[in-house]
């Protein structure tokens, strides 16, 4: 079965501890956290702070998506902020690897996130230090955008890599993630689903995790 990993990106910020109860209750595995700085994508997210709240609000998994310039720069303090996983941008980082020794000094998970135009190729030479490679399915920056297909041809791709080279990396599908087309995303390899308003506009959101959870 999948993990499924709900973004708050997506959830009520007026009512933020009800949501958290909400995937405390839920069979969701993950909490999936969108920073974003308005430089490196073209929008303003939440931050530290916010992150440091939700933690207090669950014991599940805190798998922290940095969509920021220099993450190098504030990787402890999103450790000291509560994050299990801290995934940075293969675009962002000069010297991809430090910044994944980096995260891996600090007690975190590494994972590696890779935009639409991004080929998996680029993972080649790090593979098997990267935790969580998470491919975006649609363009970073906004949710309720429309699912790349092209990304399943990158998902097989990304799967025989790392088959091929005994990494225990997992493969995590961000964008676009909804019922009808999670199959397909899982049939090619995913592991891990992250789905914003497919939870957060759901009539019934503990039912359509549920319903993501053993596709």
């Amino acid at each position: 079965m999948p993990i499924i990993a709900p973004s708050l990106l997506s959830a009520d910020f007026l009512n933020l501890e009800r949501d958290c109860t909400m995937l405390n209750n839920s069979k969701a595995d993950w909490f999936h956290l969108d920073v974003m700085d308005g430089r490196f994508v073209p929008n303003i997210s939440f931050g530290i702070p916010v992150i440091a709240h939700i933690r207090k609000a669950t014991t599940k998994v805190c798998d922290v998506h940095l969509m920021i310039e220099e993450p190098g720069n504030y990787a402890t303090a999103f450790k000291e902020a509560g994050a299990d996983i801290l995934t940075v941008h293969i675009e962002a980082c000069t010297h991809l690897h430090r910044n994944i020794q980096q995260i891996k000094s600090l007690g975190m998970r590494a994972g590696v996130a890779l935009n639409p135009h991004t080929s998996v190729t680029f993972l080649a030479d790090i593979i098997e230090d990267i935790d969580v490679v998470c491919l975006m399915s649609v363009n970073p920056g906004f949710g309720g955008q429309t699912f790349i297909p092209q990304t399943l041809h990158k998902i097989v791709s990304l799967k025989e890599m790392i088959i091929n080279t005994n990494s225990k990396a997992l493969i995590e599908i961000d964008g676009g993630v909804t019922i009808e087309n999670a199959p397909d995303i899982v049939a090619a390899g995913a592991d891990v689903l992250v789905a914003g308003n497919t939870v957060f506009k759901s009539t019934d959101p503990i039912e359509t995790i549920a319903k993501l959870k053993v596709i």
